[in-house]
């Protein structure tokens, strides 16, 4: 009989750009339970680690005296030698426009811009840290991501539910408009611009494919079912491998023209597809969270959960439109 083995403590080190929000995903892991430190000098982190009962959450940015990225990444790399350790890099970031808002508002000197502008020092910070976005497990942009669903984004993919086991893979389910750019933390994207276009009627082009009226008439498409049948038949596939590898976190993001009719309706349906579906051979719903980007960025709220984790509920919990 094989022992179980425990699951290896989570590492996340927090980087990113001056005011796109890291210090509030800090908060918000130590909210959840993470140690957390703040800017430690890098030659302490494997001491702090050692050190360290619970999970650990260490903000790493261009404030550090002698930041620099490789440096940051070396001491990823030593980290995920040690098989007692899971360690995952969280990046922040924001659009500029957004980050010069937040500094004209609040006159905080950008850590970058000692003797320039503020503009100067975030075109900086950005070739500063990109190496780290480049190989970051998650980006997290908060440039249209209001605090509450930045926390909720934060619990969905760090809450302690994802420490192991069936529960420890949480699907997201993000519609998104293929002009406005690939998600950057999708595991796999589909593209349904294929399918009838709502926007070209009158009648449903200022709705969304939240109101029941667009989602009709997306699903009237002859290859909707087709489509859609297909796409949960592959995450039936990939999610339990998903499960096996030790993956915590899938982001499944299906686009469109737009991104608020076709695929928004794609993933109402898929959610609630996989919020009924058997997980693995556990027999266990999925955790699932709706994302929907565009929606997000004109202002609509954009995050629920279709079905919770079994930390925050027993039996699936179909969680209202907003």
């Amino acid at each position: 009989m094989v022992e179980d083995t425990p699951h290896p403590r989570r590492i996340l080190l927090v980087t990113g750009l001056s005011g796109a929000g890291k210090s509030s995903i800090l908060r918000i892991l130590e909210d959840l339970g993470h140690e957390v430190i703040d800017n430690p000098p890098l030659g302490m982190l494997d001491e702090i680690v050692a050190r360290a009962e619970r999970p650990v959450a260490v903000g790493v940015d261009s404030r550090t005296r002698g930041f620099d990225a490789s440096a940051v990444l070396a001491a990823l790399a030593r980290l995920r030698v040690n098989p007692a350790l899971h360690a995952e890099l969280i990046y922040a970031t924001a659009e500029e426009s957004v980050l010069l808002r937040r500094y004209t508002a609040t006159r905080r000197r950008h850590p970058q811009a000692v003797h320039g502008t503020v503009k100067e020092g975030i075109e900086a910070e950005i070739a500063l840290t990109s190496p780290l976005r480049e190989v970051a497990d998650v980006v997290i942009d908060t440039s249209d991501l209001p605090p509450p669903e930045l926390r909720q984004l934060v619990e969905a993919r760090f809450g302690e539910w994802s420490a192991g086991g069936l529960d420890g893979l949480t699907v997201a389910l993000m519609s998104f408009a293929f002009p406005a750019g690939l998600p950057r933390e999708a595991d796999m994207v589909f593209d349904a611009r294929f399918l009838t276009n709502p926007y070209y009627d009158p009648a449903l082009s200022a709705m969304t494919g939240l109101d029941a009226p667009v989602a009709e008439y997306v699903a009237r498409d002859p290859d909707y079912q087709e489509f859609l049948d297909r796409m949960v038949g592959l995450l039936e596939l990939v999610l339990p491998r998903f499960v096996r590898e030790g993956k915590k976190y899938a982001t499944i993001a299906i686009g469109c023209s737009g991104g608020r009719h076709r695929s928004v309706t794609l993933v109402e349906a898929m959610a609630l597809r996989l919020a009924r579906q058997a997980g693995g051979t556990h027999h266990e719903v999925w955790p699932v969270v709706i994302m929907h980007r565009e929606l997000a960025r004109q202002g609509r709220s954009s995050w629920r959960w279709a079905s919770r984790p079994r930390a925050q509920a027993t039996t699936t919990e179909q969680i209202p439109r907003k």
